[in-house]
C-alpha cells in the first residue's frame, strides 16, 4: 500500500502520544521516522515504531527524557541519553554541539545510552544546516550481536554506522555519507523478511557460517549473522566505531558478557563537529567544493542511464518521488503498526482512517 507522508506522520504521532509521549516528542519521532521512509531508508522508518512501543511497554525505552550533561569542558561534552527516544536525544545533543562549535570552532561530544538514534544522517543534516562539518561513530548495546567480524562464523557486534557530512554551498546540497559498516543494515533484512523476499547475495551467513539469502536466519534460533561490507575494510571500520563510541562515551562495548537477548537497541555515539570557516574562508570553501563535485560528476558513466552520483543524491531524489506518490508500506509492516496501535489503546479503525 502507498500512504501519503502526512497521513503516515499522523499515525506515528498518534501512537507515540497514546504511548505516553508529551509535548513535542510525538512530532519529533514522527518527523524522523517518516523522513527516513521519504529518503528511501525503510529500514529506519516507521517499521521501527512497533519495536519502540514494545520497549516502552517493557520499560527499556523511557518517554519524555532529555540529555543530561555528564562532563562539560568547553570543546568536550559527555552526555547521557537516559534511555530516551533517540529522535529527541540526537537533536538535543547536536544542538549543544553546534552551539559549542560556533563558539569554539570545534566540539567533540559523546552520547551514551540513548535509545535507538535511528538514521544518523538526520543528525549530520542538522549539523550541515548550521554550516558545520560533522563525523559520527556509533555502536549498539541492549541486544544480541548481529554482525560477524571478517573471517568469523558468528555475530560479535552491531551494524555500527559511520556518518560524515560537508555542508552545502550555494550551488550544491550537502555531501552526506551515512552507512552501516555491515553489508546491509539489519533493518533491510527485516524489510526483506516482511516482504517475503530473499536478502541480497553475500550479506548473510547462517548459524553454521554458511552463505545464505534467507532473511529468517536473523530472526530464528540458532541465529545467523550479517557480514561486513568490503570484507576486512568494513570490519576494521566497525571495530573502530565500536571502540570510539563504546569506550569513549563510557557506555560500554558489545561483547559476549554485555550482549543481551532483549531487542532494545541502545546507542552510544562519538560526534565531532567543527566550523569549516575556521580553516578556510567561505569563498574558498565554495570554490573547492563545487569544483570537486563538478569534476567527479563529469566522469563518463559506464551506463548512460546511471550517471555518477554524489552521496546524498539518491535520498534527495527518493524524497521528491515519495513525497508525491506516497510511501510504500508492506502488509507485514502495516500489520505490526496496527498491533502496536492496539497495544496503546488505539483501534484499527482509527489507524486505517488516518491512513486513508
Amino acid at each position: 500500500m502507498l500512504i501519503n507522508h502526512k497521513n503516515l506522520h499522523a499515525i506515528v504521532h498518534a501512537i507515540c502520544a497514546a504511548a505516553g509521549s508529551e509535548g513535542d516528542e510525538p512530532a519529533m519521532v514522527a518527523d524522523n521516522l517518516v523522513d527516513a521512509n521519504l529518503t528511501g531508508h525503510d529500514s529506519h522508518g516507521v517499521g521501527m515504531l512497533p519495536r519502540y512501543i514494545s520497549c516502552v511497554h517493557n520499560g527499556e525505552l523511557k518517554p519524555n527524557q532529555h540529555v543530561s550533561v555528564l562532563k562539560d569542558e568547553g570543546t568536550i561534552l559527555m552526555l547521557d541519553g537516559n534511555h530516551g527516544y533517540g529522535q529527541v536525544i540526537g537533536r538535543e545533543a547536536m544542538a549543544l554541539g553546534i552551539e559549542r562549535a560556533r563558539r569554539n570552532g570545534v566540539c567533540v561530544l559523546t552520547v551514551r545510552e540513548s535509545f535507538h538514534l535511528c538514521r544518523i544522517g538526520a543528525w549530520a543534516e542538522q549539523c550541515a544546516a548550521a554550516g558545520m562539518v560533522s563525523m559520527h561513530y556509533v555502536n549498539v548495546l541492549g541486544t544480541r550481536p548481529l554482525v560477524a567480524p571478517f573471517g568469523g562464523g558468528d555475530a560479535r557486534y552491531g551494524t555500527n554506522p559511520y556518518t560524515c557530512v560537508m555542508p552545502a554551498t550555494n550551488d550544491n546540497p550537502p555531501v552526506l555519507v551515512d552507512m552501516a559498516t555491515s553489508k546491509v543494515a539489519v533493518g533491510k533484512i527485516r524489510v526483506a523478511k516482511n516482504k517475503g523476499e530473499p536478502a541480497i547475495e553475500g550479506a548473510l551467513i547462517d548459524s553454521g557460517g554458511r552463505p545464505t539469502t534467507d532473511p529468517n536466519v536473523m530472526y530464528t534460533k540458532p541465529y545467523g549473522a550479517v557480514l561486513p561490507f568490503g570484507e576486512h575494510k568494513g570490519y576494521c571500520m566497525a571495530l573502530m566505531s565500536e571502540m570510539l563510541a563504546g569506550v569513549l562515551s563510557g557506555g560500554d562495548t558489545m561483547r559476549r558478557d554485555t550482549a543481551r537477548e532483549k531487542d532494545t537497541a541502545l546507542n552510544n555515539m562519538l560526534t565531532i563537529i567543527f566550523d569549516p570557516q575556521r580553516f578556510v574562508d567561505g569563498a574558498r570553501y565554495k570554490r573547492e567544493m563545487d569544483a570537486t563535485i563538478a569534476d567527479v560528476r563529469a566522469s563518463p558513466a559506464q551506463n548512460p542511464a546511471k550517471p555518477v552520483l554524489i552521496p546524498g543524491d539518491p535520498e534527495r531524489a527518493t524524497r521528491v518521488a515519495r513525497g508525491s506518490d506516497g510511501i510504500p508500506i508492506d502488509d507485514a509492516t502495516w500489520e505490526e503498526l496496527l498491533v502496536a496501535a492496539e497495544s496503546v489503546g488505539l483501534s484499527r479503525a482509527d489507524v486505517q482512517g488516518m491512513a486513508a
